[in-house]
């Protein structure tokens, strides 16, 4: 199962949280963060981050298109 992480590049403001809590899925840019791939493994870090990025500017996808993070 394969997942999809997205970064707004105009909500994000760098904080490293996302790199910090799930290095193999995201890395910080000199601006923004990013996706290290367009598609990654199914992965709970990747939820974390989403939760806790603080300007709530990371998506997750499921295979099937759905948004599951940041989660309710």
């Amino acid at each position: 199962m394969t997942w999809r992480a997205e970064i707004d590049p105009k909500r994000c403001m760098a904080s490293g949280m996302c790199a910090t809590i799930a290095p193999e899925l995201f890395a910080l840019g000199e601006r923004v963060s990013r996706p290290v791939a367009e598609e990654i493994a199914a992965d709970e870090r990747a939820l974390d981050a989403a939760d806790c990025c603080p300007a709530l500017a990371i998506t997750v996808y499921d295979e099937g298109g759905d948004v599951i993070g940041p989660r309710p």
